[in-house]
């Protein structure tokens, strides 16, 4: 009988040892797996991945200058390890590269995909259209064509395709920009776009029609010397004041006939105005309203911006990619050439009541008068 006893109770020691040993066993299985599986995730929070060599280095030419593709995805460095978003990162920093540098994290071009505009800088043209371009385009959440397609002009037999695939690659949470100065004044234009999207944003950069003008016209000027006058193209009849509507660079600053056009297809809350000369006096401002309008956070601030005397308008300061400050072409702040004051004052009064007709039209004056 005894012998039975300590029998069984053996047994039951054996069986007790053999579960426990087990249950450490599978114990240390689980907390090798979980320990081993967070190395991973951590690990893959930090390593980038760098972009393919681009295998299109024509289309650079028409798509302009691609940006500088960076080493790591610091983008989904942040989101992976569940920081704050990289873009409030840069609202704090004090150094204006740091935000630069967020434009050149190309993680659209290798993952994103090409897609119709969302936004549209329509015009006009000499107002200042290459300025707020060359700007918004160092936002994060923009990737913009930096050639004018001319789709919606010229080039619309091509099909929405062919548009498509001119466009650079975005992200879901990115905007697609594209600039074509002449839509504005293109009849066809408005109802072209709207066909494509009811919802596009619509840019419009305007200035001053007498300063416009003449812009307008040394810029053709220094293509070809051999143009008549400025006085002889801008009027039918110099002493009566009778001014040549015909002439492009005169009907361009009748803003407020070429914006009927547009409300046909267009509600007014779908479209911003910037002053081309707030532009140059207070590029911050206008940009923060330009961001403010696209849905933006404002993260282009008068930190990007110093004046250039030479030119005469505000230069980006240097990005990181860049031993020189970034400013606009040499075409850009061109000296215009002289006009009579009396020939000024006369345009002056041609434009005044288009130009307040257009100020109650968009609930803004623009003080050109």
């Amino acid at each position: 009988m005894a012998q039975r006893l300590l029998t069984s109770a053996n047994r039951v020691s054996a069986r007790f040892v053999f579960i426990f040993t087990l249950s450490l066993s599978c114990a240390y299985l689980c907390y090798n797996i979980i320990f081993y599986r967070g190395t991973l995730m951590t690990s893959q929070g930090y390593v980038g991945k760098r972009c393919p060599p681009s295998k299109n280095a024509g289309g650079k030419k028409l798509l302009g200058k691609l940006d500088n593709c960076a080493s790591l995805d610091v983008r989904s460095a942040f989101q992976q390890r569940g920081s704050s978003d990289p873009r409030d990162q840069s609202k704090t920093s004090s150094s204006p590269r740091a935000e630069v540098n967020l434009k050149n994290i190309t993680v659209a071009q290798k993952y994103g995909n090409k897609k119709l505009p969302n936004a549209l800088i329509v015009g006009v043209k000499k107002g200042g259209t290459r300025a707020v371009l060359e700007f918004i385009r160092i936002h994060p959440d923009v990737r913009a064509l930096g050639t004018e397609p001319h789709f919606f002009d010229r080039n619309y037999a091509r099909g929405l395709d062919w548009y498509r695939g001119l466009m650079p690659r975005t992200l879901d949470s990115q905007i697609t920009l594209e600039k074509t100065p002449s839509y504005f004044v293109t009849r066809e234009a408005p109802h072209r776009i709207s066909s494509m999207s009811h919802d596009t944003k619509l840019i419009v950069v305007v200035r001053n029609p007498v300063t416009r003008a003449i812009s307008d016209y040394t810029q053709t000027l220094s293509k070809k010397p051999d143009i008549p006058t400025f006085e002889e193209l801008a009027f039918k009849n110099r002493s009566s004041g009778l001014v040549d509507t015909s002439w492009n660079a005169i009907r361009i600053g009748m803003y407020i006939l070429h914006l009927e056009n547009w409300l046909q297809y267009f509600r007014l809350s779908q479209m911003h105005f910037v002053s081309g000369e707030q532009l140059i006096t207070d590029p911050a401002g206008e940009m923060g309203r330009v961001q403010d309008f696209l849905g933006l956070k404002r993260i282009i601030t008068d930190k990007h911006f110093y004046f250039n005397r030479t030119k005469g308008f505000p230069c980006l300061k240097k990005p990181e990619s860049s031993s020189q400050p970034r400013c606009l072409g040499k075409s850009k702040g061109r000296t215009h050439v002289q006009i009579e004051q009396e020939v000024i004052e006369q345009l002056q009064e041609f434009y005044r009541p288009f130009n307040i007709k257009f100020y109650e039209t968009v609930g803004q004056d623009f003080k050109w008068d």
